[in-house]
């Protein structure tokens, strides 16, 4: 096909957020189609999308070419005073010529957003003039300085402005830029802009501003900026195209629309021609790192500090070591030496050297770090240069995994630390490598199916209601399900677009606009680290202060730049914390990265599901799984947490019954029962589908890496390649060709799911020290997980009732015994001062610093030595209220009775010392006295009786914000499940318009008028696992209002509304608890299905219903079959109805299978 004469040089893609609407693949096939030989990306004053445009254009054989809109300030771009409007910033078109002009433009686009944002990112001419060298620029569009001189009949002024440019950029980098748009003023700026040309010799280039790809987009294009500005297209004050033309033309209309001037056409030609930036990926630029002696190469010491790494870690690993000691000795050597040959001929040796240092740091500041995370738990050089502390060899990890010489890319180890101090950590690498080669890594929001339906309904103007209800029709699963995909899924949706004109509308919008980029964002976890200035490598902007690339993850890659993930990772805050209270409590060091791995304690607890606050087993569903699946080794919880997921999950029961002898464990081959033996004969690992490569197909590790990679992506081209090779390799080993096809088509079924085993082995240990610590110092492991979630009130709430559970008591705060935040006293846990309300940390601080001089011996005592300009009135009754006096033998209600009396007396008393009117020896007899009437002096503090405890619990709450002492729903804690199908922790896993029953106590109420002014009512609901939104309509909350107001434990049925972030409740009836949970089931029956249930299990049924004896009937429905035995139990077995009965049996009998009734 005869290459296009005309090439669109100013395009604005989905990378101008929320202005420009272009994806990049679209682009490049309209382009292949046009058969332009080039394109531009010229986005809004930054280079978001440079590297993918770049990638994309060579892969469709399209010249790129990476150029960007400017904001250009008027004056100086330091000068950020208001101006005319519109006078903030001119736009100027720039493309780069070559390496210099990029690396200009990357300088530009950074100093314009690190210096010169003033509303836009905004650049200078004397930054022009000095980055000009490498560019090509134009005039831009009518919001160029040039043509707007021109528009407002400032012919003079534009002369100026185009001599100047001219002169910055170089007569022959500087083009007057003509478009064809329809817009009037268009036609004046193209007159004068002729005019400049032909008078200054400046040539002229054709261009369309696009910001669309066809010319049917113009109306989302409309909505998308809409979205943008928060407005809706009927505001009339609203940013808005004046035409509807900015689209991606043919170059035969181009032709056509510029037949007057067809050198401004070819000139298009002429800049491509030009613009010749070619980059050498490949190349990596890895941070300098210092090695002490200037003769010690980095690969040479690499290899000291992991082979003395090594010989330290010996200890340990024959601790654990199945063969005699010089045999592990050199296995180990043997892999150290291999990774080592590996790492070095891949010149990565600086990059352990930089992650073994700042992990060395955080270790010797006292920042906890994580085991290790994702592959790099395979490396044995990591283990020995303590950046993991997982032995890949004891766990069956492989370095190739982590680092494959076949492949070669960049390595990628990503650390969690204690998410508190991990500030510390980047604080760190940035003060060791220099503030100028260290940022953060950008990432892009997108417009997803849910949120660009809500989004296009709020800019057509679309009640909230409708527009929400629509959304919510897109199914959640799978994950990022793309409206084409919900719309086959769910046919409510063509019902709704049939009937409203409206909603087909906004649906159709959605279509075209979903998927695009919405908003920028700093990657949570991503920090870079250059070798260079930054801004030598890669565009920077600083979205609230912080220095970010403009450049995503993966173009930070592409270029060549070192990324690291710092993670937070609240659980090692946890362990920490317990460990400090573990040794102020007990007084015992415990080291939890050398923890015994078979203690059978921890899996006790983890057999019984006890697993509130163990890391990654919390979930209810994870729960039942360890009751069913009893681990009792460490590779059973590295199996657990890899089969918990979506896939391999249909395989558990398979785990359960194999795991405990009821199902048998067969192998295809006796080659595979060595790698399959630890999942009980289920390929589960992406390692083991590369042991089976490697001992059937005869792979090496590297090849056998890359066959995972692509089953694992269903490269099905690829996989087709592979399969002959290694039937073949499989041939050669005598191996049977139907057997070798059967464990073939296994290993691609089960490489779509498997999961990194590197991974799951190190988050393990993780999961094992949680338990471990829960099961053996439950105490402090419960007052760190309470400290770790302080700001969380539900996370609270629900620790507390854990607590009470496991017999552990909560302690109000105490003014003697209480730090900051939790605490051990005792055998309990004690809430922190910094819990109660009104008291800041002024308050605090001051009668911790008081405190230290001797305990407080009274209420007295306290307030004459604390300063009560700090600890004021408010601070006091806080304190009071909350219990903080309870231990000095006071009622809350005798203190707050006294408390102003009692004030003015210890500030008479604290005068009297300050001014020296008391002489010493009225001091002495003063304080004698005061020994003499309990601490209080003279001081009379009346005698009267506590409140009573709902009044108590209330005043509680009030000043704490939670029930200390008790809660209203503890006496029916063991009931609640008899009345309520789900509560607070389990609502969110409810469906949209299910009806639920949740019972709890009101905790807040928050009236508000509706539209037709009557009075509706959002209720947060507490209960004993934290709280839940319900939402109450004017008619709804009318008739039910004085039960709300009541405080009295309530159950409240209604329909699920579910949402983005959390589930709410639309309630529909409310009723008092204590009337539910009168007589609610008469019965109970269990279904015990024969074929499934050995003796065994009937045995343990009758210990429960033995042990849960109580008033009511109870039957067994024994199923056989299609047959069915009703056996009832009698007068001398009747059974109590409770929530741990049900739980027991059906752990038993499986899930459902106690019926209350």
């Amino acid at each position: 096909m005869k290459q296009a004469d005309f090439v669109h040089l100013h395009v604005h893609t989905q990378y101008s957020l929320l202005d420009g609407m272009i994806r990049l693949d679209e682009l490049f096939k309209k382009a292949k189609e046009f058969a332009m030989p080039a394109i531009a990306i010229t986005d809004h004053g930054t280079m978001f999308g440079a590297i993918d445009f770049y990638k994309q254009a060579l892969a469709n054989n399209i010249k790129p070419i990476i150029g960007c809109e400017l904001y250009v300030a008027p004056r100086s771009r330091l000068d950020k005073t208001p101006s005319a409007v519109g006078d903030t910033a001119r736009h100027l078109i720039v493309w780069v010529k070559n390496l210099q002009g990029y690396k200009n433009l990357l300088k530009l686009t950074s100093v314009a957003h690190l210096e010169g944002f003033y509303y836009r990112p905004r650049v200078d001419k004397a930054l022009l003039a000095e980055c000009s060298e490498g560019l090509i620029a134009s005039s831009a569009c009518l919001h160029g300085e040039i043509a707007s001189h021109i528009v407002r009949g400032h012919m003079e002024e534009a002369r100026r402005a185009a001599r100047e440019l001219q002169k910055i950029f170089g007569e022959d980098n500087f083009y007057l830029e003509l478009m064809e748009n329809g817009i009037p003023e268009q036609k004046i700026a193209n007159q004068g802009l002729m005019e400049l040309s032909k008078d200054l010799s400046i040539p002229l280039v054709a261009t369309n501003d696009c910001h669309y790809l066809e010319a049917d987009h113009a109306e989302a294009h409309d909505v998308l900026l809409c979205i943008q500005m928060g407005k809706t297209i009927e505001d009339k004050d609203r940013m808005s195209m004046s035409s509807n033309q900015f689209y991606v033309r043919s170059p035969q209309e181009m032709q056509t629309l510029f037949a007057a001037t067809p050198e401004a056409v070819a000139n298009t030609l002429a800049i491509a021609d030009s613009c010749n930036l070619t980059f050498e990926f490949g190349k990596f630029y890895l941070p300098k790192f210092e090695v002490k002696n200037p003769e010690e190469t980095l690969e040479d010491y690499l290899d000291r500090k992991a082979t003395e790494g090594l010989e330290k870690l010996f200890p340990v690993i024959l601790k654990y070591a199945k063969e005699d000691e010089a045999k592990v000795r050199e296995k180990y050597t043997r892999r150290l030496r291999s990774e080592l040959a590996i790492i070095k001929k891949m010149g990565f040796a600086g990059y352990f050297l930089i992650v073994s240092d700042f992990i060395k740091h955080a270790k010797h500041t006292g920042v906890p770090v994580g085991p290790g995370r994702g592959s790099a738990a395979g490396s044995l050089v990591a283990y020995a240069i303590r950046i993991t502390d997982i032995d890949p060899l004891r766990y069956g990890l492989f370095f190739e995994r982590f680092l494959n010489p076949d492949r070669i890319s960049m390595p990628d180890i990503d650390i969690d630390f204690c998410q508190e101090r991990r500030g510390e950590i980047i604080k760190y690498v940035t003060e060791k490598y220099g503030k100028d080669k260290v940022s953060q890594i950008c990432t892009f929001g997108k417009m997803m199916a849910k949120g660009v339906i809500r989004d296009v309904g709020r800019a057509l103007n679309i009640p909230y209601g409708d527009a929400d209800r629509i959304a919510k029709l897109v199914p959640s699963f799978p994950l990022n399900i793309t409206l084409a995909e919900a719309f086959k899924a769910e046919p409510r949706f063509a019902e709704e677009r049939r009937k409203n004109p409206k909603i087909d509308k906004m649906l159709s919008l959605s279509l075209i606009l979903e998927g695009l980029n919405r908003h920028s964002s700093v990657h949570a976890a991503g920090v870079v680290i250059s070798d260079a200035p930054l801004v030598e490598r890669v565009p920077l902007f600083a979205p609230k202060d912080d220095i970010v690339s403009q450049y995503s993850m993966k173009d930070i890659e592409t270029v060549g730049l070192t990324k690291f993930d710092f993670l937070g990772l609240k659980t090692l805050t946890v362990i920490k914390n317990a460990v400090d209270f573990i040794r102020a409590s007990h007084n015992v060091d415990l080291d939890v990265n050398n923890l015994p791995l078979d203690d059978e304690e921890t899996y006790r607890l983890l057999s019984r599901g006890e697993t509130d606050g163990v890391f990654q087993l919390e979930s209810a569903g994870m729960k039942d799984l360890l009751v069913n699946f009893k681990p009792d080794r460490i590779e059973d919880v590295i199996t657990l947490i890899a089969a918990y997921r979506p896939g391999p999950m249909q395989m558990i029961p398979d785990f359960i019954a194999r795991k405990h002898g009821k199902q048998q464990i067969t192998y295809e081959l006796p080659q595979l029962e060595p790698i399959l033996k630890e999942t009980y004969g289920i390929i589960l690992y992406q390692e083991q589908v590369m042991q089976i490569a490697n001992a059937i197909g005869g792979y090496t590790m590297s090849q056998a890496d890359t066959l995972r990679k692509v089953m694992g992506k269903k490269q099905i081209a690829a996989m087709e390649k592979e399969k002959p090779r290694f039937l073949e390799g499989a041939k050669k080993q005598n191996i049977n060709e139907n057997k070798a096809k059967y464990i073939w088509e296994q290993m691609e079924k089960f490489a779509a799911y498997g999961f990194n085993k590197s991974h799951s082995a190190a988050y393990a240990m993780i999961t094992y020290q949680t338990a471990y610590l829960k099961a053996h110092y439950p105490v402090a492991f419960l007052a760190a997980l309470l400290t770790s979630e302080k700001d969380n009130r539900d996370k609270i709430i629900k620790h507390m009732s854990n607590c009470k559970e496991m017999g552990i008591d909560i302690l109000p705060p105490d003014i003697n015994e209480s730090q900051k935040d939790f605490s051990i006293s005792g055998g309990n846990i004690r809430f922190g001062l910094t819990a109660v309300k009104n008291v800041g940390e002024a308050a605090i601080e001051s009668v911790m610093n008081i405190r230290k001089e001797g305990k407080f011996t009274s209420f007295m005592d306290f307030l004459c030595r604390v300063d009560l300009r700090k600890v004021n009135r408010r601070v006091l009754e806080s304190l009071i209220k909350c219990g903080s006096f309870d231990s000095l033998g006071y009622t809350r209600r005798q203190l707050m009775e006294c408390l102003d009396a009692a004030m003015e007396e210890a500030q008479r008393k604290q005068k009297e010392i300050l001014s020296n009117q008391a002489s010493i020896f009225d001091q002495l007899g003063a304080v004698e006295i005061d020994r003499q009437n309990g601490g209080n002096g003279s001081f009379s503090i009346p005698d009267l009786p506590e409140w009573d405890r709902k009044e108590l619990l209330a005043i509680e709450k009030e000043t704490v914000g939670f029930y200390i002492s008790g809660h209203p729903l503890h006496g029916y804690a063991g009931k609640l499940n008899l009345v309520a199908n789900t509560d607070s922790s389990t609502l969110n896993n409810k469906r949209d318009k299910e009806t639920v029953t949740i019972a709890g106590i009101v905790s807040s109420l928050s009236e508000r008028l509706t539209r037709k002014k009557d009075v509706m009512c959002n209720v947060v609901l507490e209960d004993l696992q934290g709280s839940a939104s319900i939402i109450f309509w004017a008619d709804i909350y009318r008739k039910y209002s004085e039960l709300l107001h009541a405080d009295e434990p309530v159950v409240i049925q209604g329909i699920v509304d579910v949402g983005d972030e959390s589930n709410k409740i639309i309630a529909q009836e409310v009723i008092p608890l204590a009337r539910a949970l009168e007589n609610p089931y008469k019965q109970v029956r269990f279904i015990v299905r024969t074929d499934k249930i050995p003796p065994e299990g009937i045995s343990a049924l009758n210990d429960t219903i033995r042990k849960y004896s109580g008033k009511y009937e109870g039957y067994i429905h024994l199923l056989n079959g299609k047959c069915e035995t009703i056996v009832r139990l009698g007068d001398q077995t009747k059974v109590d109805i409770c929530e741990k009965l049900r739980r027991e049996a059906d752990a038993i009998l499986g899930e459902g299978s106690t019926v209350y009734c």
